[in-house]
């Protein structure tokens, strides 16, 4: 059964369907130098997404987020910390604009206050980015201290905005969008060289990524 009218043969479910077929290949060519054809098949695998939210008439933000989160995947495609910082840029724009996004759609951060729930998660939230941005404090060059400082501050901004919305899917989704940062900061910065969760842990992060992505775009165009 497919989530848009109109069967297999639809374009938003072909889209959908082209999407997870394009993460499905990036993550059989994870372990493979870079190239050209890894770089399309991770950048593909969200900017698919931004196509199907267009099709469907979702928010701007919405695309606008998933825009650059698809750039953001095609600088982290490569090696360098040129790379790597472009990937940092284009990221902290998606989670600008995803904030955007779900305080517009949420129902304010009261919210927080009068469910307990909600409260809770954001109180793991902050105390993940705090043991998170303290253990990367100690290992990282001076040069990255602040942009890695201003992207933690956005990814929890954009987790506790996600908590105002009445969509689970959302709120999951952002879950799982911070868990794969952490796992991405703790593989690329406090991980020794030789060490062996290297492997798992970039599955890890690019499923969990994906899979947040995936989970936030349908939250709102099935909403």
């Amino acid at each position: 059964m497919m989530p848009f009218a109109g069967g297999i043969d639809a374009n938003p479910n072909a889209t959908l369907l082209f999407s997870i077929a394009a993460a499905a290949i990036y993550a059989l060519a994870l372990e493979l130098s870079p190239r050209l054809a890894r770089s399309a098949a991770k950048t593909l695998a969200v900017g698919l997404l931004a196509v199907l939210a267009v099709m469907q008439g979702g928010p701007l933000l919405l695309v606008a987020a998933l825009g650059l989160s698809a750039a953001g995947d095609a600088f982290l495609s490569r090696d360098g910390e040129k790379a790597f910082l472009g990937g940092l840029a284009s990221f902290l724009a998606a989670h600008v604009a995803y904030i955007a996004l779900f305080l517009k759609a949420g129902g304010g951060v009261g919210l927080l206050a009068a469910d307990p729930w909600r409260g809770a998660i954001a109180l793991a939230m902050a105390a993940f980015v705090i043991v998170m941005l303290a253990a990367l404090w100690r290992r990282v060059g001076p040069a990255l201290r602040v942009p890695i400082a201003v992207y933690v501050a956005a990814i929890l901004a954009m987790g506790i905005s996600a908590l105002t919305t009445s969509y689970f899917w959302v709120i999951a989704g952002a879950v799982l969008f911070m868990a794969s940062d952490g796992l991405l900061a703790a593989e690329r910065f406090l991980l020794a060289a030789i060490s062996p969760h290297r492997v798992w842990m970039r599955y890890a992060v690019w499923v969990l990524y994906y899979v947040a992505q995936l989970a936030i775009t349908l939250g709102f165009l099935l909403s």
